[in-house]
C-alpha cells in the first residue's frame, strides 16, 4: 500500500485500560504475538452496539481474567487517541482496512490480588505481565505507541 492509500483509511475504534493496583502501578502485558518486547497495556475493539465503558470492562477480563467486580472506573479520556500503524504494519494487521486506532482509555483501579489476574485466558494476547511503576511504563511501550501512552499518562497522573 502507498503512503496515500494508508492516509485514506479510517481509524479502527477501540478502548485502552490502564489498570492500577494499590501501590499505583500500571499493568503492562508482553504481546504474545511478538518476538521482540512489545509491552502493552490491555486494549481491544469496540463491538457494535457496544459502549466504551462497556468494551473496557469486558476486554479487561478477556485480557486479564478481571471480572469487573474487581476494579472501580476512576477516569477516562476527554477525547479519543490516535496512532498510526507503522505504514509495513497496514496491510498485514485489521486485513489492512485501518490506519492506525482511536482510543478511548479508561483508568482501573485494581481491587483483587495478583492471584487473580489470569492471562491464561480463552484468547490470550499476552505471554507474561507484570506490574510498573507509571514513570517507567513508555519506555518499555513499542515507539510507534508511545505518544499515545504519554497522552494517556498526563491525562491520568492526578489520579495515580
Amino acid at each position: 500500500m502507498t503512503p496515500d492509500e494508508i492516509a485514506r483509511l479510517p481509524y479502527r475504534r477501540n478502548v485502552g485500560l490502564m489498570l492500577v493496583n494499590a501501590d499505583g502501578q500500571v499493568f503492562v502485558g508482553q504481546r504474545l504475538d511478538s518476538d521482540i518486547p512489545a509491552w502493552q497495556m490491555p486494549q481491544g475493539g469496540i463491538d457494535p452496539g457496544e459502549i466504551p465503558r462497556t468494551a473496557a470492562l469486558r476486554e479487561l477480563e478477556e485480557e486479564t481474567g478481571i471480572p469487573a467486580s474487581l476494579v472501580t472506573i476512576e477516569a477516562e479520556t476527554t477525547g479519543w487517541i490516535t496512532y498510526d500503524l507503522p505504514h509495513d504494519l497496514v496491510p498485514r494487521i485489521w486485513k489492512g482496512r485501518y490506519r492506525g486506532q482511536e482510543q478511548k482509555w479508561f483508568l482501573l483501579r485494581f481491587h483483587g490480588t495478583d492471584a487473580q489476574v489470569n492471562i491464561a485466558v480463552e484468547h490470550p494476547e499476552f505471554s507474561e505481565w507484570r506490574w510498573l511503576e507509571p514513570d517507567a511504563v513508555v519506555e518499555q511501550i513499542v515507539p510507534f505507541k508511545r505518544p499515545v501512552y504519554e497522552a494517556v499518562l498526563a491525562e491520568f497522573v492526578d489520579r495515580l
